[in-house]
């Protein structure tokens, strides 16, 4: 599990076939688990400055790999003892989404940013999103487009900054929004039993 606050953006050193490796601060151990451009990938090597990461065939025809040869948002797996400040993220990429406009809105900017309709269902007014494995609050809905309002501060500790018309990023809807979508999907009633299952997820 993850949590969506950005521990490192940190440098790609290489990327060829299957093996991504990265430059970085964090010191991991081989088969720790690690978000990377909120892509929950398994440590298979390590340096004293660096560390890899294998991508399957499958990850890397979801995901936005052409942000995978520069700089890269990181965090590592959460502990239990830690504090959840953003919102829970299992580092699983559902789709992919594409920047489709940027608007100054007062000291922050707006970026409105679009997904495949299919997963426009779980988008919920100020619910959470993660985008690029950053924690974020949907401010706006609009069939199948979603805008965020993202402070200086976000901005310039994130690769927000050089988000541009036509970035792709990684998405992750909520966690909670697809659990209880499918549940009400395949019961036609409602019961107590449901309503308690609903509780226990929060």
């Amino acid at each position: 599990m993850f949590t969506g606050l950005i521990r490192e953006i940190a440098k790609v050193e290489s990327f060829s076939n299957s093996k991504l490796t990265i430059l970085s601060k964090l010191h991991p151990k081989i088969g720790d688990s690690i978000a990377i451009n909120g892509a929950c990938l398994t440590v298979v090597e390590t340096s004293p400055s660096s560390f890899s990461v294998e991508l399957s065939p499958e990850s890397q025809k979801i995901l936005a790999i052409e942000n995978y040869h520069d700089k890269v948002h990181i965090e590592p797996a959460m502990k239990l003892s830690d504090r959840l400040e953003g919102h829970i993220l299992q580092g699983h990429i559902d789709c992919l989404g594409e920047v489709v406009k940027i608007e100054k809105n007062g000291n922050s900017f707006d970026y409105y940013i679009s997904i495949p309709k299919e997963y426009a269902k779980f988008l919920v007014p100020k619910g959470s999103i993660a985008v690029d494995g950053v924690s974020l609050t949907i401010n706006d809905v609009k069939e199948n487009t979603f805008r965020l309002t993202i402070i200086p501060h976000t901005i310039e500790n994130t690769l927000i900054k050089n988000y541009k018309i036509g970035t792709r990023v990684n998405i992750e809807t909520d966690m909670f929004a697809r659990y209880i979508y499918h549940m009400f999907k395949k019961e036609k009633k409602t019961t107590w039993e449901d309503i308690d299952r609903i509780t226990a997820l929060w």
